[in-house]
């Protein structure tokens, strides 16, 4: 009966290596060999609340704001801007809000709920666990919470990766019904916590697979395991 246990816990644990496995390859394939062009080609020429929503070229300098994004520092840090639909204005929003959290307004489970709300609908490409892991444990969350800790981010730069900016020089009529761009998003992460409101700050980089399909508002895909340069 142990035996028995055992095995059956050892190849659910294998299905899910795998399963992580085959996420990452997908993504990454996706990425790399044939995310963007098409939405590049039919971007959207007009902006919307202060942000250019037209897709610059693919190789382009990349977009840059100093400006913290609007309540990074409260519960709406983690609601997703309504109809933006360019990827590097989007991702520069979603990175705020993983670097993004109130211990004192929220729990884990909390947190990690309004995260999902950036996720893609699409449930063949969203990798979840990639976006649940850069919230912290709830034992973690716990301690962090006896001591009022908080964060606020700003996302000073975004841009595609030159891995994924190659890819699409070299298959630039490739079209994806996916719509999935790699973004790499610089900035910075400010943390308080009770009785130290100006805490420290450090600085942060991530990449993020980032949905950005014609006539909808973006979506997350996920975080990639590595930063993309």
């Amino acid at each position: 009966m142990k035996l028995s246990l055992a095995l059956a816990s050892s190849s659910s644990a294998a299905r899910k290596i795998r399963r992580r496995i085959l996420l990452g390859a997908l993504l990454l394939a996706t990425l790399l060999a044939v995310a963007g062009a098409l939405a590049y080609l039919t971007r959207p020429q007009h902006a919307t609340a202060g942000v250019a929503v037209s897709t610059p070229p693919v190789g382009s300098p990349a977009v840059k704001s100093e400006k913290p994004h609007p309540g990074a520092s409260g519960p709406e840090a983690v609601s997703p801007p309504s109809s933006t639909r360019e990827p590097l204005a989007y991702a520069k929003a979603a990175a705020v809000a993983v670097w993004s959290y109130d211990t004192r307004a929220r729990s884990q489970s909390e947190q990690i709920t309004l995260l999902h709300r950036w996720l893609s609908q699409r449930t063949d490409i969203v990798d979840t666990d990639s976006v649940d892991s850069q919230v912290p444990s709830p034992t973690l969350w716990g301690r962090m919470a006896d001591s009022g800790q908080y964060a606020t981010a700003t996302a000073s730069d975004a841009r595609f990766p030159d891995a994924f900016t190659k890819a699409l020089r070299e298959n630039p009529g490739r079209l994806t019904e996916a719509y999935v761009y790699a973004v790499t998003v610089t900035g910075k992460q400010s943390i308080a916590w009770n009785n130290s409101p100006k805490g420290g700050a450090e600085a942060r980089t991530i990449t993020l697979a980032v949905q950005c399909r014609p006539h909808h508002a973006c979506a997350l895909v996920g975080v990639l395991p590595a930063v993309a340069q």
